[in-house]
């Protein structure tokens, strides 16, 4: 089947309660672990079909947010979502007073039972109408996003579409259509004020109102941070700050170096040579069949895997109005198919989603196996490695999408690593002084990101504009709206998935079957127990950053960037 025929079929709320319920009294009444774990089966059976249904509208949906049908539909799952979250959370705790609990966390994978305590912890009854109306303000934002019609030379683009022009060879376009992009956030600073504060006074409401000191230890548990806190976190910002940005600091010296620029601005970031970045020489079409390609030679998992996704059309990849910007990666349960969402611009990002985002697939796909809904999927940050490293592993055919510009791209590639992992901590540090001071105006919040900014990015300068220097720029992130503390985990797996390129520098033949092996494991581990089972150390490890960054900063240096 292609995806177009996957049938989306809104389910019945009222006869799914009325299953759970008996499904409940059945397994309170079962005579044996054997009987409890077929039913608990039988329950994952009615969750995938419910999933099912939530995913294909959330992907339609975001392929065209103009559709009237299935923004209606997005609605009623943003209303109705927490009510099934609410049927699962008490199937929790039935699970939980089994007389056979022992035996089923043998029987289990190994972090479903603290994935279920983490889940008791973050929901209750009485916080369902504040979840909807979070999920309310959360859609709000994406629509608002989605909405940007901006005018620039005569033509008008959404802000995806309008990216190439920032990275534009001549300065002065690339000057102006920053300024247009940033234009539409000016526009709506006030709207994109109020429903942050909302969404910040609201999550802080529903961490109070299930015990908890503030949204920062509710958001550790959401997230389901298994076996870290904010204190090793605190650790590895620390590497970040002492180990990264002094080499980072470094790789923007260069930019401007080889741009010839006295001042490298805050529109110039992005533009890495005078000869243009980087582009993928062909369109959509060339880069999806040399993806095909790609992957056949990478190998004969990949081979499967990629073909899988192709012939039934799982990718939506052109970007185009009224479509959600970004990209993503999720997966259709019932039909057992990851499915790959961008917008394809014409830029190296092109490249970038058909392996970050394929890695992604590629991982869910490789533990399609697992039958328990929350170990498919890994913990976030566990779940960025895979499609962090996939970007590495797939580095030999860049030639094949980039002709002579390869090592350009490969160049911009690792250095945009290294350059991210600040702006990532920064993120994330930003997210922690909100949720500390909840109470902070949106003023004190930009003020806040601006200092915070220059410990981390003190190259940035924004000296011809006034509504980034006050700290807006995060106004963009859309995980800061709609994924509280979904940050970190970039640069957590980033750090792993450099040491995945250490060690193909070091041909470690070793290298791709322990990536597949942890691709395999699904969500089945903790964070810190999937980087240990594939031969990688720890980021909350003290020397972790250091023992990578050399390696990294060598090769970097071994590159005559003036050259490309």
């Amino acid at each position: 089947m292609k995806f177009n025929e996957y049938v989306y079929l809104r389910p019945d709320f009222d006869t799914i309660k009325v299953g759970a319920l008996k499904l409940y009294e059945k397994f309170a009444q079962a005579k044996s672990v054997d009987e409890q774990i077929e039913l608990i089966k039988q329950f994952n059976v009615d969750r995938f079909n419910v999933m099912t249904a939530n995913v294909l509208c959330s992907i339609r949906h975001s392929i065209n947010t103009k559709d009237e049908f299935y923004e209606a539909e997005n609605n009623y799952w943003d209303q109705q979502g927490p009510l099934y979250e609410e049927l699962t959370v008490n199937f929790y705790k039935t699970l939980l007073a089994s007389p056979f609990i022992e035996e089923l966390k043998i029987r289990m994978p190994q972090a479903f039972f603290k994935i279920v305590e983490f889940s008791l912890k973050s929901f209750d009854p009485k916080i369902i109408g504040d979840l909807q109306e979070e999920n309310r303000l959360s859609s709000e934002y994406q629509k608002l996003i989605a909405s940007a019609q901006i005018e620039f030379d005569g033509k008008v683009y959404t802000l995806p579409q309008l990216t190439p022009l920032t990275q534009s060879v001549d300065r002065d376009i690339r000057k102006r259509a920053t300024d247009a992009r940033w234009g539409f956030f000016e526009k709506n600073e006030a709207k994109i004020d109020e429903i942050y504060h909302d969404l910040v006074q609201l999550r802080d409401n529903i961490a109070k109102k299930l015990g908890y000191n503030n949204f920062i230890e509710l958001g550790y548990i959401r997230m389901m941070r298994l076996d870290y806190n904010a204190d090793m976190v605190n650790v590895f910002r620390k590497q970040v700050l002492s180990d990264i940005v002094p080499v980072s600091k470094k790789l923007f010296k260069r930019q401007q170096e080889r741009l010839g620029l006295d001042k490298l601005l805050h529109y110039d970031l992005s533009f890495e040579f005078t000869s243009g970045n980087a582009k993928p020489i062909g369109d959509p079409d060339f880069i999806v069949d040399n993806g095909r390609k790609m992957y056949h030679e990478l190998s004969k998992e990949t081979a499967d895997f990629i073909d899988f996704m192709l012939d039934r059309e799982l990718v939506d990849l052109v970007s185009k109005p009224g479509k959600a910007g970004g990209g993503y990666c999720t997966y259709i349960a019932d039909y057992q198919s990851p499915f790959i969402f961008s917008n394809f611009n014409g830029t190296s990002g092109d490249i970038d989603v058909l392996t970050h985002e394929a890695g992604h697939a590629f991982q869910v796909f490789s533990s399609r196996h697992i039958e328990v809904p929350e170990c498919m999927w890994p913990t976030m940050e566990s779940a960025e490695i895979h499609s962090m490293s996939m970007e590495f592993f797939t580095w030999p055919w860049m030639e094949s999408f980039f002709g002579d510009q390869a090592q350009k791209y490969r160049y911009s590639h690792l250095g945009g690593a290294i350059k991210f992992i600040p702006y990532g901590v920064l993120v994330d540090h930003f997210q922690h002084e909100v949720y500390a001071h909840p109470d902070m105006t949106p003023d004190q919040r930009k003020s806040t990101w601006r200092t915070l900014q220059k410990q981390y990015l003190p190259h940035i300068d924004y000296q011809e504009s006034e509504f980034l220097e006050k700290g807006t720029y995060w106004f963009q992130q859309a995980h800061i709206f709609q994924m509280p503390f979904y940050y970190i985990d970039y640069t957590l797996a980033q750090i792993c998935a450099l040491q995945f390129f250490k060690r193909i520098q070091d041909k470690d033949e070793t290298a791709w079957k322990d990536y597949h092996h942890l691709c395999t494991l699904g969500g089945t581990m903790s964070f810190t127990g999937l980087v240990k089972a594939a031969n990688l150390k720890s980021p909350f490890e003290e020397g972790c950053v250091s023992s990578v960054i050399t390696t990294i900063d060598h090769w970097l240096e071994g590159v005559d960037d003036k050259a490309l």
